[in-house]
């Protein structure tokens, strides 16, 4: 009877600590994780790219990127609109908290779209989420679309800002493949167009 009592007041601790976080929260639940303690909170400054942001959780996160990119240079800022990032500051910076390591800076298609979708990952739900959109993704997820071009075309796989994505996405993804499907003159980026 302990047992089951302690594993009853455990559940309704978590499920209370759930419950407070979500009703605190505004966050976009894609990728099926719950962004509030890393939500960025709006910035209403003109110059908002320079800017530092005041996070949900009370710390300061920088737009001005000290992180690195694939090239190893500064990490370039990828999207403001729609807002991306684990961050939700623009960049594709992958702090250690994010698992999901999100530091592939994308240009979204119609067909990638499909295809995360179609794997319990629908970015449409992100308002304002279309084909041309900036968007930083799992490298897993970008990985797996790589590994589908054979079987479903180029334009499944999204073309790459290099210079906006983190080189934490090298631990999952290999430069070359990354280069094959670059944007910004960093490679052949002959791939998804």
């Amino acid at each position: 009877m302990r047992i089951f009592s302690a594993a009853l007041l455990l559940r309704a601790t978590l499920a209370f600590f759930a419950l407070l976080a979500s009703s605190s929260s505004s966050s976009v639940h894609a990728h099926g994780h719950d962004y509030a303690a890393q939500q960025v909170l709006p910035n209403t400054n003109a110059n908002d790219d320079e800017q530092p942001h005041l996070m949900a959780s009370g710390k300061m996160a920088s737009s001005a990127s000290q992180s690195l990119n694939v090239l190893k240079t500064p990490l370039a800022l990828h999207s403001l609109n729609p807002r991306t990032g684990y961050l939700r500051n623009g960049y594709c910076a992958a702090p250690p908290g994010d698992y999901g390591n999100h530091s592939v800076a994308a240009v979204v298609t119609d067909e990638f779209l499909d295809f995360t979708a179609s794997r319990g990952n629908d970015l449409r739900v992100i308002p304002g989420m279309r084909a041309g959109c900036k968007w930083c993704l799992c490298a897993g997820r970008w990985l797996e679309a790589f590994r589908e071009r054979e079987r479903l075309g180029d334009r499944v796989v999204p073309r790459v800002v290099l210079e906006a994505t983190s080189e934490r996405a090298l631990e999952s993804v290999r430069l070359e493949e990354l280069r094959a499907f670059a944007v910004d003159g960093n490679g052949g980026g002959g791939g998804g167009q």
